[in-house]
């Protein structure tokens, strides 16, 4: 018999195949009743009258569960309970829990091995596979006390779903104690008292379970499928509580990977294949240029068809990765994995506590959204599109500046004409079928439709930038000359630019050229609204007509009885022959229109790219990357927010009205290359607000996320199936932009924190906190606002945000040295606020593991009554033997945490983790 170790955060990936489960020769085994999406099975243990090795020994036990499966000899190393020090009684919180995937059977056999940890330190868990012996090898800081084991079945089928076990040696022969075994379920209450479980366990009896009313199911079976879609590989743990009135609460952990951490890349990939082929394609019909600038454009091409072909082989490496769910830390600086976030895991607490209703708590936990295949050596973000704006603000006649703003407004006047051209010629065609039908009222329909995009179209041109970008044009054609610069800046932007002193003059009012004619635009775009009047005069004119013609036919018909035959058949206008001229003049004017506005504003674009080849294409590219990365996290967290909080009314009215708070906490340095990171990750949130989310009906077969837009604007439709998706507000499911309000609150924590404190400079954290500030309370002021009275009254009741708030605003103005109370007080104010939590650190595994699990204990106490003498030891159990333990396991193969006891002392104390869970590591 062999002994193989199962490491849990591996459970759904290399679970056998039904098929293969049951393939053991001809044997059937019975599978255990399920309920989708819930455990198969979940225990919870306790050891009585354990016998110690020595008179003054005092015990400090755990249990190792290891699995036998039918039909094979090897034993596999499962899961294990925590330490349970100074007791011959141990209870232990740590419970053991079978994910509904796991190949778990009646005849399945469940090994207990009772095990005295003589030093948590080096307390290790074997990782080989080895031969099991007739003796248990010594293992590095604990001793074997006895072991017992049970068939699934018996369990199951005992009186009352309890075993109690008789614990033996290796041998077999002496009795070392008894080992009770109890099966629990979320939503059923225990019967038994909590007090006195670590020194006095006299009288206790291991926890019953009894049927109750449960709760109902949190999210319904009508989402499984779909957040199975979305969800996968889930570790799952499951432990009890003792509440202050000595009752047990029972706290299901859960982390689950998401397949968007691949899927939302790869579609923003293609979007910006799609828009920088369309955008090189524009540049190359922009006609004929002077040779200087031709120059300029045919170096620009040559860049960006390049920049294409990199975002396609991206593209390509990616597709190659059909089904990946997850990234690790190890690959973060990989080239061709760079756009997919770093360990994007959904963290969920549910609570089931005896006095209060069932409760799920959501955290994100994602690395820093951030280039590090880059790197950081010059800095990231925030500080590269400072110095380069500064830069190309400061540039030679020979380049014409466009500010950021101006830049955008062309790229969105570009996407505007892109999208109205075809829906007015779309219209215009059906104002001529109605024509051609004689059908007034479908000509009064299409009529209207038409003048409105036209009016749309229209005003889409008044801006000084089109003007502005129609000179430039004609300077930058052969034989154009022009001594001045023109500028795009209008009015506001010069007086703003007269505090500033530039560098190189320059002249801040188009200026006149002898051949050019300024008004010649005015008449072009004009000559659309002339056409529309044109074509609008000519229905106004056929229908009265029709009219006058429709009453004269009624006054004969009433005066002679009967229409004569010949006067009925008497041939009527042909309103199609009356139009067409008219809706073809339409469609040159606003061709001309198209051509000569798409042509300027292309020129605008041109002049971004043509100042620093290839520094603005790199610098999109990194933007892109951060930007990747956190939107996978946002559409991540937001569909697992809505499936979870589709059937509260207030979400959703609170969902339309004023959209969703995102928070991240950010536990970077302000150190070295943690810099550059925070540098990305603040510039790459701030660019979420870009976002919208609609959201649709979808299909059981199909339910990914799919995006469309432009990088200055995406929305991301997001499927909901059909039973949820109807009982939504009738604006949401009409369409309406749900958006989101994303914030940034960072702490650094370690050892390099430190080191930026004393020595260094933390302007960029406290920026960044107070500018996050005023973002929330800003969403706060709307959220008071707009909300109706009812809700805000009962809301008020409820929630002291505006005291939350100002409490925040003192820590973040304080500038205290590792200051957490921030990230606590952000943490809880965006729980009152029904927002999207997100916990990030360079890699979401170390760091990140000591929050969450803070958060969720400070929780567990705060929100459920956790008896205050067991914070720590709940602590020390979710960190030790939890699921963020097995993050460590899946990122770096180790089960260790990424400290070592100098860095530790630089940490906030309830930020270090318990001995024996941290050490060297490659991280």
């Amino acid at each position: 018999m062999e002994l193989k170790e199962e490491g849990a955060s591996e459970e759904g990936q290399h679970f056998l195949s039904p098929a293969q489960a049951n393939d053991t020769g001809d044997t059937q085994f019975t599978s255990l009743q399920k309920t989708p999406n819930e455990p198969q099975l979940e225990f919870i243990l306790a050891c009585k009258d354990l016998v110690a090795p020595g008179r003054d020994r005092k015990l400090n036990t755990l249990v190792q569960i290891s699995v036998i499966h039918p039909g094979e000899q090897s034993v596999t190393r499962y899961s294990c309970t925590e330490t349970v020090e100074g007791t011959r009684d141990p209870l232990f919180l740590t419970g053991v829990i079978f994910p509904s995937e796991y190949p778990i059977y009646e005849e399945t056999t469940i090994k207990l091995a009772v095990y005295d940890v003589k030093d948590k330190f080096h307390d290790t868990v074997r990782t080989s596979v080895q031969p099991e012996l007739k003796d248990p090898p010594p293992e590095v800081g604990r001793s074997f006390l006895g072991s017992a084991i049970f068939q699934v079945g018996e369990l199951l089928k005992s009186k009352e779903q309890l075993l109690s076990l008789s614990l033996r040696t290796s041998d077999g022969g002496k009795v070392v104690g008894t080992i009770q075994v109890s099966v629990v379920r979320m939503g059923e209450t225990e019967d038994g008292e909590a007090d006195h479980i670590t020194t006095d366990v006299q009288g206790q009896k291991c926890a019953l379970v009894y049927e109750c009313t449960a709760a109902d199911n949190i999210h319904g079976n009508d989402n499984v499928p779909f957040l199975n879609a979305v969800l996968k590989n889930p570790v799952c743990k499951l432990y009890r509580f003792p509440t202050s009135d000595n009752k047990w609460m029972r706290i299901r952990e859960q982390m689950s990977e998401s397949i968007l951490s691949f899927h939302i890349p790869k579609e923003l990939i293609s979007l910006h294949i799609k828009e920088d082929l369309c955008r090189n394609q524009e540049i190359k019909e922009l006609g004929e240029l002077s040779p200087h600038w031709d120059n300029l454009r045919k170096n620009v091409l040559t860049h960006c068809d390049q920049m294409v072909n990199l975002y396609q082989d991206i593209l390509t490496e990616l597709s190659k990765e059909g089904g990946s769910s997850f990234k690790s830390s190890s690959s973060k600086g990989e080239k061709t994995l760079e756009f997919v976030p770093v360990n994007l895991h959904l963290q969920r607490m549910h609570v089931h506590s005896p006095h209060l209703k069932d409760a799920v708590y959501d955290v994100i936990t994602v690395g820093a959204p951030a280039a590090h295949f880059q790197g950081f050596k010059n800095g990231g973000l925030r500080k590269l599109l400072h110095r380069f704006e500064t830069e190309r603000r400061n540039t030679g006649y020979q380049f014409i500046y466009y500010s950021p703003e101006n830049t955008a407004k062309a790229k969105e006047v570009l996407s505007n004409i892109n999208q109205l051209q075809p829906l007015i010629a779309t219209q215009a065609d059906l104002l001529l079928h109605s024509a051609s039908q004689h059908s007034p009222d479908s000509l009064k329909n299409s009529l209207k439709m038409l003048a409105e995009k036209t009016e749309l179209f229209v005003h889409a041109f008044k801006d000084q930038l089109v003007r502005s970008a129609l000179l430039a044009l004609y300077t930058a054609r052969p034989g154009g000359t022009l001594t001045k610069s023109p500028s795009s800046r209008s009015s506001t932007e010069d007086s703003h630019a007269r505090d500033q002193p530039q560098p190189v003059p320059r002249q801040d009012s188009i200026p006149h050229h002898s051949d050019y004619d300024e008004e010649e635009w005015d008449r072009v775009w004009a000559n659309v609204g002339k056409s529309l009047n044109c074509v609008i005069a000519m229905v106004d004119k056929l229908i009265e007509s029709h009219e006058r013609d429709s009453s004269a036919e009624r006054d004969s018909g009433d005066k002679d009885g009967e229409v004569e035959p010949e006067q009925a058949h008497q041939p009527k206008e042909d309103w199609y022959e009356e139009l067409q001229p008219l809706v073809l003049a339409l469609k040159d004017c606003m061709g001309e229109v198209v051509s000569r506005a798409k042509q300027s504003l292309t020129f605008v674009l041109l002049q971004e790219l043509a100042y620093s080849l290839p520094q603005c294409l790199l610098l999109t590219l990194r933007r892109d990357v951060v930007f990747s990365q956190a939107l996978a996290g946002l559409v991540c967290g937001f569909i697992i927010k809505l499936y979870t909080s589709w059937h509260d009314p207030d979400f959703l009215r609170q969902l339309a009205t004023v959209g969703l708070v995102v928070q991240y906490e950010g536990l970077l340095s302000t150190y070295s290359d943690e810099v550059g990171m925070l540098e990305d990750m603040a510039v790459g949130i701030s660019d979420l607000k870009k976002v919208a989310f609609k959201i649709v009906e979808g299909e059981s077969n199909d339910v990914l996320p799919v995006i469309t837009g432009r990088r200055e604007h995406y929305v991301v439709e997001v499927k909901l199936p059909a039973p949820m998706f109807e009982s939504l507000p009738l604006p949401i499911k009409e369409g309406q932009l749900l958006h989101v309000h994303p914030v940034l609150f960072n702490v650094g924590i370690n050892e390099q924190q430190t080191l930026a404190e004393r020595f260094g400079d933390v302007s960029l954290q406290e920026s960044i906190n107070q500018e996050n500030f005023e973002l929330l309370k800003e969403y706060y002021s709307i959220f008071m606002e707009k909300m109706p009275p009812d809700y805000i009254s009962h809301f008020q009741e409820h929630n002291d945000l505006k005291g939350l708030l100002e409490n925040l605003h003192q820590n973040i103005q304080a500038k205290k040295r590792k200051n957490v109370e921030i990230m606590w007080l952000a943490a809880t104010i965006c729980r009152k606020l029904n927002g999207i939590r997100f916990t990030c650190c360079k890699s979401a595994k170390d760091r990140t593991s000591m929050s969450v699990t803070l958060e969720q204990c400070s929780i567990l106490r705060d929100e459920h009554h956790l008896h205050k003498d067991f914070f720590i030891r709940a602590l020390d159990c979710m960190r030790r033997e939890g699921c963020r333990i097995e993050n460590v396991l899946k990122n770096i193969k180790c089960r260790k945490y990424a400290f070592n006891m100098l860095q530790l002392m630089a940490f906030p104390k309830q930020y270090r983790p318990p001995e024996g869970t941290y050490g060297k590591a490659d991280t």
